[in-house]
């Protein structure tokens, strides 16, 4: 049956999506059959099929093979990969004891621990099934033993866990800048401040809940030999200031080095070395002394070795952090080799501290595997399909009508919005990059870009990059929207069995209204996106 008319042939495809995900097809095969469908609908089967190498279908080849071969696709398993050695090790376990150690007798404490957690945790992989999974384990069953409210203890985890969608080194962006063509680093530094932005509205709304009503978190018992107080106060300034002598110490030896060699000397049209130039070296030596001051006259050297072991399960995780985000940052590699750096730096400290076993390396390989493998199926269905429905002229189609609908830019703007929720809460993200991005994304680099937010002014080289931020920030809700929320699915699969769906649900809904709060901000002021570029 040919179908000329493209409005048909997108009722019919939306039809056909919908029956294909709720009879229970994976969305890479229901993609891919839709993409075929849709060529031979509309060009016939004569046409399809007729010459092998040519014609539409090879069309669909290419835009599959074009996604296949794009380098940066490489950090996606490599991301997946370090997300299962940090889950299978004690890294997390002991940043979250470190956490806790500062914060236990704070109201709210643990919840807030879980929290900055999670963005830690973020900052590592960017993956947010695995951290939902790692809190469930470890965070769950320490805030229902104090006696935390079900609701708050679910909400926080869920919610905080996802946080890997908006955090560098997002999967979600790199998809999203491979699909349009954006640049990754400049997605990467554009979403810092919206994601710790979301991360303190979560943050926030637990003191604030917990303090209006302090049943809703219980302080645990007192340890008599904790310190307390300033006490406290002294012990994390020695440990910060013991941190700050490693990293200043580093940056000093590197910048010394780069002096040596003539790496840093200054050539016009080469960006200088971050924190490695001759300028620098006295301000990193500042830095040294102050540390070094610090601990010998206001710390002292017994508190400041007291702080650090109370604070020093921290460090892996900022060295982890160091290595991804820094070596793209500071232009020592692209996105893909930082990728691989992150795994060698996990392994190596999983060696140090004697954890990584043949069975963990095993096991994190199976598991990337399998993830890997549905993202790469996905991929190819749903660049099948966004090819597929191009070549029948389906972008032109949604472009015409929704500029034939004559609504404000912002108007424009909000459907886009209410689409992506709709859609968020019945398929994954990476198919509604794959499908939907091409189709949006040229409408909204024509609409007038001084319309576009309430206060303040996108730079039009930028509206690419503020869309795929936004992008993000709205599939944060679709991770905990019903029917399909993953989270609730990933928390329910390690939750004890008294822990239903439905209540894992109910837990989300302040949470959800928080990350709505935080894509309006992004809708009402764009340039928050972009003030880091």
């Amino acid at each position: 049956m040919k179908v000329g008319d493209v409005a048909t042939l997108s009722i019919y495809l939306l039809i056909g999506m919908f029956v294909l995900l709720a009879i229970g097809m994976p969305l890479g095969f229901a993609s891919a059959f839709l993409a075929v469908a849709v060529i031979v609908m509309k060009f016939g089967p004569e046409v399809s099929f007729g010459r092998f190498g040519s014609g539409p279908m090879s069309v669909l080849a290419q835009a599959v093979y074009r996604q296949m071969t794009n380098y940066v696709l490489i950090s996606v398993p490599l991301f997946i990969f370090m997300a299962s050695l940090l889950e299978r090790s004690g890294i997390a376990k002991d940043m979250y004891d470190a956490l806790n150690q500062w914060l236990s007798r704070t109201r709210g404490g643990i919840a807030i621990v879980t929290s900055i957690m999670a963005v830690i945790m973020a900052a590592m992989s960017g993956i947010i099934g695995g951290e939902v999974v790692l809190l469930g384990l470890i965070a769950l069953p320490q805030m229902l033993r104090l006696g935390y409210n079900q609701n708050l203890a679910i909400g926080t985890i869920c919610a905080s866990g996802s946080l890997g969608t908006m955090i560098p080194p997002s999967i979600v962006l790199i998809f999203y800048g491979l699909v349009t063509e954006t640049s990754i680093k400049a997605l990467f530094t554009a979403s810092f401040l919206p994601g710790f932005m979301l991360a303190s509205f979560f943050i926030l709304y637990i003191i604030i809940r917990t303090n209006l009503n302090p049943s809703l978190a219980p302080l645990p018992e007192e340890d008599p030999t904790a310190p307390k107080g300033m006490e406290k106060f002294l012990r994390f300034v020695g440990f910060l200031s013991r941190f700050a002598l490693w990293i200043t110490g580093f940056l000093l030896l590197r910048a010394v080095f780069f002096t040596i060699t003539g790496d840093n000397t200054v050539e016009e049209g080469l960006e200088p070395i971050a924190l490695g130039m001759v300028s620098d070296i006295p301000y990193i030596v500042g830095a040294f002394a102050i540390a070094t001051a610090l601990i010998l006259f206001v710390v002292g050297r017994e508190r400041a070795e007291e702080g650090w072991q109370m604070g020093k399960g921290l460090i892996a995780p900022v060295i982890v952090i160091g290595v991804v985000l820094g070596s793209i940052y500071m232009g020592i590699t692209g996105i893909t080799e930082a990728a691989g750096m992150g795994v060698v730096a996990v392994f190596v400290i999983g060696l140090v501290r004697r954890e990584m076993t043949f069975d963990i390396v095993w096991d994190s390989l199976m598991r990337t595997l399998k993830s890997t493998g549905t993202i790469i199926w996905v991929t190819i269905g749903a660049a099948s399909l966004a090819a597929a429905y191009t070549l029948a002229g389906g972008p032109t189609y949604v472009a015409n009508m929704i500029v034939a609908a004559e609504l404000p830019t912002m108007g424009i703007i909000l459907v886009m919005m209410v689409i992506f929720l709709i859609m968020g809460m019945f398929m994954d993200w990476i198919g509604i990059v794959l499908l939907i991005m091409p189709v949006f994304l040229p409408i909204v680099l024509k609409l007038p870009v001084e319309e576009i937010g309430i206060f303040g002014e996108l730079d039009p080289r930028q509206v690419a990059i503020w869309f795929g931020v936004v992008f993000c920030m709205n599939m944060q809700v679709s991770f905990l929207s019903p029917p399909f929320g993953p989270a609730a699915f990933y928390l329910k699969s390690v939750a004890p069995a008294h822990i239903s769906l439905t209540a894992i649900f109910r837990g989300f809904l302040p949470f959800i209204v928080l990350q709505l709060l935080a894509l309006s901000v992004l809708l009402i002021w764009p340039p928050i996106v972009t003030l880091f570029l």
